[in-house]
Formats: C-alpha cells, sequence, structure tokens
C-alpha cells in the first residue's frame, strides 16, 4: 500500500488540505500539530512525490449557468490500445466532458459531462461524440439531483485499515 509510505502527520496534512486547500501554512501546521517550516517542506515534498495533484476552488456549475449534467455510457466498436487512447484524447479536448474513466464490463467509458442547456448537450451529443471514429453506442443519463460530491478519498478509512495492519 503506498500510504504506508507516509507518516501519520504527512496523511493529517493531506485530509487537511483535501478539506480546505486554501488555508495558509501556519493554519495547516497547527492543525497537525507541528511548526510552519517542517510543515512548508513536507507540504512541498507531497507535492513533488505526486501525493498533491494540484488545487482548485469548488465552483458551483449551477450558479454560473451550467444547468444540465449527464452522464454519458460510450461502448466502442474496437478496444485495442490504440483506439482506446484516441478517444481519450478526444475527451480530453471536449469540453463539455468534466471527466472520463474507462472501465471493465459492458460499457467501455463512462464521461461526465455538463452543459448549459439540454440543447447544448444534444449538439454535442449528435454533432461530436456520436461522430467520433470508433464509438459504437452511447447511453445517456441526465442527472436530476445529486445527493454527494466528496473529493479525494476518505482519510478515516485509511487511517482505519493502516490501523487494521499495524
Amino acid at each position: 500500500m503506498a500510504s504506508t509510505r507516509l507518516d501519520p502527520i504527512d496523511r493529517k496534512i493531506l485530509a487537511e488540505l483535501q478539506a480546505d486547500g486554501r488555508m495558509t501554512n501556519v493554519e495547516l501546521a497547527k492543525r497537525v500539530g507541528i511548526s510552519a517550516p517542517p510543515c512548508l517542506r513536507r507540504v512541498r515534498t507531497l507535492e513533488e512525490s505526486g501525493y498533491i495533484r494540484g488545487y482548485h476552488a469548488d465552483v458551483d456549475s449551477h450558479e454560473l449557468g451550467f444547468e444540465v449534467q449527464v452522464f454519458a455510457n460510450v461502448g466502442l466498436a474496437s478496444q485495442a490500445e490504440a483506439d482506446l487512447s484516441a478517444f481519450e484524447d478526444r475527451c480530453r479536448a471536449w469540453p463539455l466532458v468534466r471527466e472520463c474513466h474507462m472501465l471493465n464490463g459492458e460499457v467501455d467509458f463512462i464521461l461526465k459531462c455538463v452543459a448549459p442547456d439540454l440543447s447544448s448537450f444534444q449538439s454535442f451529443l449528435t454533432g461530436e461524440l456520436l461522430t467520433t471514429p470508433n464509438v459504437a453506442s452511447v447511453k445517456t443519463s441526465l442527472v436530476i439531483r445529486q445527493a454527494k460530491d466528496a473529493p479525494g478519498v476518505p482519510f478515516d478509512v485509511l487511517e482505519e485499515r493502516l490501523a487494521k495492519s499495524a
């Protein structure tokens, strides 16, 4: 398990930053129980090691006029690595596609899409996604309501697993 290379303070830093990435280093140091200089060194090491991939604001899409969220299940005609990579490249280029995950099972990919309105999504669906080479099928599900949107990982579960393995 990769997390075993991290000590409890590193894991606490990650949990605190995941909950609030805007806090100052002084506040972070206070929350994890160390002084500010070593805390900053640890954060920089976590960034350089790839545990922290970046920082961003959690923007409310509805407040900005993006009223439609859709999950699209995409089946490809070919699952050759070159075809999978080509599809992933296309997904990265589409602004409405916010997440793209390759799956195991009946569906090859699931895409999370946001759009200002249904007609914008429909235009993307018929003009882009369905006309993409190698796309054999697309089934969409319109999100009615979101009950949970938790970022990252559940650190309490991680700590529980580590305690059991110790």
